[in-house]
């Protein structure tokens, strides 16, 4: 499994990124490239911020979801967002995707970062799967649109 901590999964992010266009329509889904552009932020901000969570993740959903999230197989398409990740409102291609790169830049430049706290949704995850989530993530939603 690719991980956005390895320099050529990084590399092709980025320059997939920059393949996406205002207006583009996606293969799947209900969300505007805008809007995807600022919901790839949510994830990425909170790795980054690392922040020792005080919820407890949810059995059933580390249970039924957490190896999907960093495993080979690829995501289902239309699978249900969680609601701070969800945009609601209308967002710009270009105020979100300036953002988007910092954050993603931001995130590999982590790569050496030993201490993790748990992801609030999933539990534990080690470094790699940190990595590897992330770039499944983007992944899933630059194929969204077609890049």
């Amino acid at each position: 499994m690719e991980s956005l901590f390895d320099t050529a999964a990084y590399t092709q992010i980025l320059d997939r990124l920059d393949k996406l266009e205002e207006g583009m329509t996606p293969l799947w889904g209900k969300m505007s490239v805008g809007q995807m552009a600022w919901h790839c932020q949510v994830p990425l901000r909170l790795g980054i911020k690392n922040k020792l969570s005080k919820k407890k993740p949810n059995p059933l959903i580390k249970l039924l979801f957490k190896k999907s999230m960093y495993s080979d197989k690829p995501w289902r398409k239309n699978l249900p967002t969680s609601p701070l990740a969800k945009a609601e409102s209308p967002k710009e291609l270009n105020a979100e995707l300036p953002e988007l790169r910092n954050l993603v830049k931001e995130f590999h430049s982590l790569k050496d970062r030993k201490e993790w706290n748990p992801h609030p949704l999933f539990g534990a995850f080690t470094p790699q799967q940190w990595g590897q989530m992330q770039y499944k993530h983007l992944d899933h939603h630059l194929s969204q649109f077609g890049v």
